[in-house]
């Protein structure tokens, strides 16, 4: 390795991991990078990353201190780098083996690793080529993982110091073991100012099981780019899914209802833009994570959980002062904060939704920018992109939880699912037990958005809200979810909500932050502090109790018209949707039969529902007996 110096061979001989130095010298040599500059977890080396990242182009700074505004590569509307690549990322499996899991997105692997070896080769030349280290999850915890990132982008290492703990040090407990993830990604050529990636047509993101390591190229975008976030989700997935634990793709959450002096922790998974990161911030509520987790089942019985990260790469899109407090006064004030595809205009940066006058002109993804352009296709260009984010450390929020890094993670009292669902599913209910939790959670639906490539509004299944990311078959997966809740002496409660529930005319039925009391009234549940009206589908709020709710913490009225538009149980919609829940898994092999039987008995007391109450909607007070 020509291109390291003294200094930064020292740095790596000092980790004493022959296995990290192999995987270097590999893709060094495949990669061709001018010069090679090895992080360590001291200030300086930190600081050295946030401040190329500005020289080179990669973020300019703006008006306030810490914040910066990075841009990734745009051609039109329809083909640009500003979202997850689900076409082009593929997961690498054995010879024989690429139709065995029919919702993946295969490539046999030796083929695979032939063409992203082809195009990786000397995609970082005339760049800089910086070695990191991170803890995936708290340090010294039995939940954490190790990884190594080599990368040619500023702007990723750099995102990876907010998003991620520092593992340097970490690296040397190995002791020369090779038990650790590893990713490595290039921006390939770059064109234009800001420097963005050029060659599009030629980005690929593979994961390759095999070896624990996901190879990127030619892409920005952090979904695609930052190898600890939803590509360290796969490879956790797969690790979790032989070992007996769980990689799920939930925020944990510290819930503190009013006049009780107890902290109750939930998980939670949505799938993008559908609100997950709005419930982990919710006001006089405190955020442990909003994305991943791994869970494991601990000494009291209880399932435990960790963040794997400590900061937040988050859409912008719709937050504002009124409906997200929290994070708005954190987007608006000092501190190290990268925003993404948003529009500039004299050093302030300004999104869609912010609750603020917008100005006509600015600087934003697609260069110099005013009301009305429109692309080469003739679309308008909107003033920041819908999947526009910031990243942001979790510990700069006012509202962090004190065990954001506590090595033995929280114990996890419920878990939420929740999907973008405009006409069937309440805004909360409770499952009948844990079986039929794992049900709901393997039942989301939700109208796509701008967070993925492709056309927005169709409704897709996403069990867990993380089919996009599973590396195994939906029947292992649900297999050992049961298994694990089984095993367990303290069962967390499983709630589904849905924010998005329209009325005939298209109007949202509930408030942005209705969500609050959907949460309190779970967490009482799980106390034991609410009756609740049980269904088919599951138990559901009394109109009571949400009345005193929303007086409670959102100081307004909630009227029983309010209530019996949002809880009405629509039969002929959810036989709907049991019926594109079969067609889905029936493609699946090796579902388990616990799946079936409750698919089964639900549509038969759904069917004598029906019997019962020959309507469309049946109110719940009906059901209240």
């Amino acid at each position: 390795m020509e291109v390291i110096d003294k200094n930064n061979f020292d740095k790596l001989i000092a980790l004493n991991n022959s296995h990290v130095v192999k995987v270097i010298d590999e893709f060094v040599t495949k990669c061709k990078p001018s010069k090679v500059t090895v992080i360590t977890d001291s200030k300086e080396d930190i600081d050295y990353v946030r401040n190329r990242a500005v020289e080179l182009g990669e973020e300019a700074r703006l008006n306030l201190k810490g914040h910066t505004i990075h841009y990734d590569g745009f051609f039109t509307m329809t083909n640009h780098d500003q979202a997850r690549d689900k076409e082009n990322t593929q997961v690498l499996v054995p010879k024989g083996q690429k139709d065995s899991y029919p919702w993946i997105n295969t490539m046999e692997r030796e083929k695979g690793l032939m063409e992203i070896m082809e195009i990786m080769d000397g995609c970082m030349k005339g760049h800089e080529c910086v070695i990191r280290f991170f803890c995936l999850g708290p340090k010294s915890s039995k939940f954490s993982i190790l990884a190594l990132q080599l990368t040619d982008s500023f702007y990723v290492a750099h995102s990876e110091d907010l998003l991620y703990r520092a593992g340097y040090e970490e690296f040397k407990t190995l002791n020369g073991s090779d038990d650790f993830f590893y990713f490595i990604h290039s921006s390939g050529e770059l064109t234009g100012d800001p420097p963005v990636t050029k060659n599009l047509d030629k980005r690929r993101v593979y994961i390759d099981l095999k070896e624990g390591r996901v190879l990127s190229v030619n892409n920005q975008y952090a979904g695609n780019s930052l190898g600890l976030k939803k590509l360290a989700l796969r490879l956790g997935i797969y690790k979790a899914n032989n070992e007996d634990w769980l990689t799920e793709h939930y925020f944990i959450m510290g819930v503190h209802p009013k006049a009780k002096s107890r902290v109750s922790y939930f998980c939670g998974a949505f799938p993008s833009a559908c609100g997950k990161t709005s419930t982990a911030m919710l006001p006089g509520q405190t955020i442990v994570g909003d994305d991943i987790a791994y869970l494991r089942i601990w000494e009291d019985g209880y399932a435990h959980s960790v963040n794997i990260e400590r900061g937040i790469f988050g859409i912008i899109k719709d937050v504002n002062a009124e409906d997200d407090p929290v994070i708005f006064d954190a987007l608006t004030t000092p501190r190290e904060t990268i925003f993404s595809n948003v529009l500039v205009k004299d050093g302030t940066p300004y999104w869609i939704g912010d609750g603020r006058a917008i100005p006509d002109e600015g600087f934003n993804f697609s260069g110099n920018w005013n009301k009305g352009k429109k692309d080469i296709d003739g679309k308008e260009i909107p003033l920041a992109h819908p999947n526009a984010r910031y990243t942001i450390r979790i510990e700069e929020l006012n509202n962090v939880d004190p065990n954001l890094h506590n090595p033995d993670g929280v114990s996890v009292h419920g878990i939420l699912y929740g999907g973008r669902d405009s006409d069937t599913m309440p805004p909360v209910i409770e499952s009948l037990d844990w079986e039929h939790g794992v049900f709901l959670g393997a039942s989301i639906e939700s109208e796509t958005t701008s967070a993925t490539l492709g056309a927005e509004g169709v409704r897709q299944a996403n069990p867990m809200a993380n089919l996009d990311f599973l590396v195994l078959s939906l029947g292992k997966y649900l297999k050992n979810h049961q298994k694990f809740g089984n095993q367990l002496d303290h069962c967390p409660k499983v709630f589904a909500t849905n924010y998005f529930l329209k009325n005939k005319e298209g109007k949202y039925l509930n408030g942005i932050l209705d969500k609050l009391c959907w949460v309190i009234w779970a967490e009482g549940r799980v106390h034991n502090d609410y009756e609740a009206i049980e269904t088919p589908i599951g138990y559901i709020p009394i109109y009571l109790d949400l009345k005193t709710l929303f007086k409670q913490y959102l100081q307004k009225e909630y009227t029983e018209e309010d209530y019996v538009k949002q809880f009405s149980i629509k039969p002929n919609k959810l036989l709907d949707k049991l019926d594109r829940i079969e067609t889905m898994y029936k493609k699946e092999k090796d579902v388990p039969k616990f799946f079936w039987n409750l698919h089964k008995n639900l549509r038969i007391n759904l069917k004598n529902l029906q019997k019962e109450y020959p309507m469309e909607e049946i109110s719940p007070i009906s059901l209240k007996k």
